[in-house]
């Protein structure tokens, strides 16, 4: 079951029910999670993929108090009224699972370009930790992934991130070189009170 403001590109995907639904309305996640568990009876797995940026080009003192409500708006709020729904359920059911796309921009890439986008993923990493670390007692897992560089307009476009922090810079090349990711933390069995963070890291293990 999918959520969406609008269902145009969802319409005929089989296997997938769409459903439309305002998710930046404090009460849309929570629509969304009753929908699927009157649906189906109950619900096992959510995936936060919610997420929106836009380009900062005049950097930190071009970003306002309000560009940063809406980068949490749209990157946490959601994620996090959502699993609050979700966690509701799964805690009756004794199971479940939880996935949030975070970013590298959370940890490891941060722009100022997308300083308030930044923040919002990084509430999202922590936030993804903390009920990882709450609910791994009831057989829940947590957990995020960060993609890294995508290879978008928005990115990698004349007018992207890129460009525009090599233009700030006077860097060509500011992404860092190829990572590999490893996991940030270990895996925990049902029961035990540690629970796996989000995501991966460059070459390193985040620190405990």
């Amino acid at each position: 079951m999918a959520g969406s403001l609008t269902t145009d590109t969802l319409d005929g995907i089989k296997g997938v029910t769409p459903v439309a639904v305002d998710l930046t309305a404090p009460d849309g996640p929570t629509q969304l999670i009753r929908h699927a568990t009157e649906e189906h009876g109950r619900l096992d797995v959510l995936v936060n993929n919610v997420g929106a940026v836009r380009m900062r080009t005049e950097g930190f003192f071009g970003t306002s108090d309000e560009d940063f409500v809406w980068a949490m708006q749209m990157n946490f709020f959601i994620a996090l009224r959502a699993s609050r729904a979700a966690l509701t359920e799964m805690v009756k059911n004794g199971s479940g699972a939880i996935v949030n796309v975070a970013s590298v921009n959370a940890f490891f890439q941060p722009d100022a370009a997308t300083v308030d986008y930044g923040a919002a993923k990084a509430a999202l990493v922590n936030l993804t930790k903390t009920l990882a670390q709450e609910f791994g007692p009831h057989s829940i897992r947590v957990n995020a992934v960060s993609p890294g560089p995508v290879a978008t307009d928005l990115w990698l476009g004349e007018h992207g991130v890129a460009a525009t922090v090599a233009k700030a810079t006077g860097v060509d090349e500011p992404r860092p070189p190829e990572w590999t990711p490893i996991p940030s933390a270990r895996r925990s069995s049902p029961g035990s009170a540690g629970s796996p963070p989000a995501g991966s890291l460059p070459q390193k293990r985040s620190p405990r």
